[in-house]
Parts: C-alpha cells; sequence; structure tokens
C-alpha cells in the first residue's frame, strides 16, 4: 500500500506530525517498533512517571493542550542533597547555582561546563556536586557538555515561565490522545529505507518476522540519531553531513525505577544524590512506592544494584527510612539499554552546536526529520519534540504546495 507519509515512531513527535498532516487531508501511517505509543513518556502501572517526568512553565504551549488535566506539582516536603552520605536541605546547597552562572555568562562554544568548574569552584565537594546536577539534569558529564549550548538552551526554555505541572491521569494519557484516530502500526520496526526523490520504500518486518514493503510519497523520521546510526534503520544514500550530525547526537544514558517496599514512606521527599548513586530519588508520605530516576554514571549504579539485588542499601543511602526494608516488587525502564530509544535525549555538546539543524534538514523533499534531537528551543522537553513534528509536518505541507481543508483540531 502506498501512502502520502510514513511516520516512523509513535513518540509525541511523532504522533504530533501524523496528527497534523492527517488534518490536512494527507494519509499518513505511523510505524512503531515497540507495543505502546509515547516513546519516552511512559507513566508506569504504580502511576509514577518512567519517563518524562512533568510540564515545565505556566506559559508552556503543551498546558493548553491538557486543559484541566494540568495539575501544579505537589511540592516536597524535604527536598534534600546527599554528599559524602550526609543529607541537609538541598536550598544550603544550591547545585544549581553553576548552571544559572554560565547561562548569564557562556564561554566560547567549544569551551565545556567540566572547564568552567574547574575555573570558578574552588572547593572539591561543591564541584563534585555541581557536577553531578549537570549530569543528573543533562544526561551527560560535564566534560561533554558546551556552556555556550547550555545557556543558549536555559535562555530559550525562559519563556516558558516557572512552575511545575503534573498530567492528571499519568503522562502516558497524552500521546493516547494524540493517537486517537491515526492508523498506527505498532510492533511494526522499520528496518530500512530506499528512496528518490519523491517516493519511499520501507522494509517492515511482519507477524513470525515475514518481510514486508511499505510505500509512501515522503517519510518523517523521528527516532533518535542513534538508531539510524548504528544501522539499526538503514537509511539508503543518506546524505554524508546528515550523518555526521547523528553521530554528534548521541543520547546520555538513562535508567527509571519504581521500588515498593514492605513499608512506607513517613512524609513526602525527594532527594539529589550528590554523590552520583541514585540520581533523584522520591517518596511519598503513606506510600511504599520510591520512584529513581537516573541518568549519566547514575544510571549504571542503578541498573547494577536492580541486577544485583542490592538496591535496599542503595536506597538506604538516600532514604534513612528505608533502612532494612525489603523490595517486594519492582518497575524498571532501562532507555539506556532500549536499542530503539539509547538514552534519555540528546545534549550540546561542545563544537557541536550545529548538530540538531543539519539532523533536522530536509532530503530531497522525501526524508524529513524530527524529534527531540532537532529541537534546541529550550532544555529537552515533550513541547519541543510535538513542536518539532509540526515543523517536520509543515515542512511536508509547503513541499507540495497545497494541502487539503484542515481537519478538526486534536483537544484534550
Amino acid at each position: 500500500m502506498t501512502f502520502d507519509v510514513a511516520v516512523i515512531g509513535a513518540g509525541a513527535s511523532g504522533l504530533c506530525c501524523a496528527a497534523t498532516l492527517a488534518r490536512h487531508g494527507a494519509s499518513v501511517a505511523v510505524f512503531e517498533a515497540a507495543d505502546r505509543v509515547g516513546g519516552r513518556i511512559r507513566t508506569g502501572t504504580t502511576g509514577a512517571e518512567l519517563g518524562a517526568q512533568v510540564v515545565h512553565g505556566e506559559r508552556n504551549p503543551l498546558l493548553a493542550l491538557l486543559g484541566r488535566a494540568a495539575l501544579p506539582e505537589e511540592q516536597a516536603g524535604s527536598a534534600l542533597q546527599l554528599t559524602g552520605g550526609r543529607l541537609e536541605p538541598i536550598e544550603r546547597r544550591r547545585p544549581w547555582t553553576a548552571e544559572e552562572a554560565i547561562t548569564a555568562s557562556p564561554g566560547p562554544v567549544t569551551a565545556s561546563v567540566a572547564d568552567w568548574l574547574a575555573g570558578h569552584v574552588p572547593f572539591a565537594a561543591a564541584r563534585r556536586a555541581a557536577a553531578e546536577w549537570f549530569r543528573q539534569n543533562w544526561a551527560a558529564d560535564p566534560a561533554e557538555l558546551t556552556q555556550a549550548g547550555i545557556a543558549a538552551r536555559c535562555r530559550a526554555g525562559a519563556g516558558a515561565g516557572v512552575g511545575r505541572f503534573t498530567v492528571a491521569g499519568g503522562f502516558s494519557s497524552l500521546p493516547e490522545r494524540l493517537a486517537a484516530g491515526l492508523d498506527l502500526r505498532l510492533n511494526r520496526p522499520v528496518r530500512r529505507i530506499r528512496w528518490r526523490p519523491g517516493r519511499a520504500e520501507l522494509s517492515v518486518p511482519g507477524a513470525l518476522g515475514t518481510a514486508g514493503t511499505e510505500s509512501a510519497r515522503a517519510v518523517v523520521v523521528t527516532v533518535p540519531p542513534p538508531v539510524v546510526t548504528t544501522g539499526r534503520l538503514l537509511i539508503e544514500g543518506l546524505p554524508a553531513g546528515k550523518t555526521m550530525a547523528g553521530q554528534a547526537l548521541a543520547l546520555g544514558d538513562a535508567c527509571c525505577v519504581v521500588a515498593t517496599l514492605d513499608r512506607v514512606a513517613g512524609e513526602n521527599s525527594v532527594i539529589f544524590d550528590a554523590d552520583g548513586n541514585t540520581g533523584f530519588t522520591r517518596s511519598h508520605a503513606g506510600s511504599p512506592d520510591v520512584l529513581i530516576v537516573a541518568k549519566s554514571g547514575a544510571a549504571s549504579a542503578v541498573r547494577a544494584a536492580v541486577a544485583g539485588g542490592s538496591l535496599p542499601s542503595l536506597l538506604a543511602a538516600s532514604l534513612p527510612w528505608s533502612s532494612g526494608a525489603h523490595v517486594i516488587a519492582t518497575e524498571a525502564v532501562d532507555w539506556g539499554r532500549d536499542p530503539w530509544i539509547t538514552g534519555a535525549f540528546t545534549f550540546p555538546r561542545p563544537g557541536a552546536l550545529w548538530a540538531p539543524g543539519r539532523w533536522a534538514r530536509p532530503v530531497a523533499g522525501t526524508l524529513f526529520f524530527a524529534g527531540e534531537a532537532t529541537w534546541t528551543g529550550g532544555p529537552p522537553s515533550v513541547n519541543g519534540a510535538m513542536a518539532s513534528g509540526e515543523r517536520a509536518a509543515g515542512e511536508v505541507l509547503a513541499g507540495w504546495g497545497a494541502c487539503t481543508q484542515p481537519r478538526a483540531e486534536v483537544t484534550a
């Protein structure tokens, strides 16, 4: 069967792109390797967010779509930092001040955040805590982060305003809503794209591994760049500049876990582990469930603890009330080990600020690219991914020169 557009990936970007194209009368099929929609949005069975966590900013355009489903985030009873095995109020340590200073006065595009920390933070403990703050908020070691890129993303993101919002019913309700009415092909990973201007053929394994081919006038690729650059999705004839951009857009490691203990928390709390073992840990009063969101090196530590049965001891350092508790169940999403995701999100590397724009550039009016990796209008976010999908849909329609009467908007 031939479609107007094949969209590869049913995350926020792909779904928003497909919905926009469908509203303008295009025939669209969305191909997704997983058995669900949402990509890096995933609400766990306990209701905890194992992917995208919150919506940032009271002016975030995503709030208009969510409507009454957007709720101000419940404030933590205790916001603490773990440093050298000791817990203290995070306001006393303020590990985010380095990011604020870099945003106010960034260095050259080739200068790394590690360079800034070495030159501006003389005390080793404070420097380690600030470095871990960057790892957990940007999913990368400071040596891999460019000062100029961090500053540009933070300044752009300031336009969304302040405040943090959760999604009633779980963040996964958003992609499910976006997917309504679309032609979704779940469990159908696209493995190869052969193309010429105005036509593409997609190799899509079917049931029981049978081979299948689908055709489209245009393809929108929304999967993370490493899926393409490692050949999991092979795009024949991809320009060398595009491949170079994709190689510069690797994702940082991440692992999220909900651990259900045999006792409940006495209060709401969120712990930032500056010692680098658990990232952020969150618990709620009266609940036995503890959420761990770990990136960069902490993701490896959490992954190993889950596999080796040492998660209780790892938790006890951040949550003293859990000392001696048994973990009776876990729900883990290992983003870094998922071959179709490959990590948390992309981040600005020294000397590679050109890469998102190059990766986003269409090829011969036939191959189009969207997704979080193409977004530079703020820190990595769901609204950024959706905006990239709308941008790619507009590029497809503009290339055709005309579109049919738009259909009704997707509403919350």
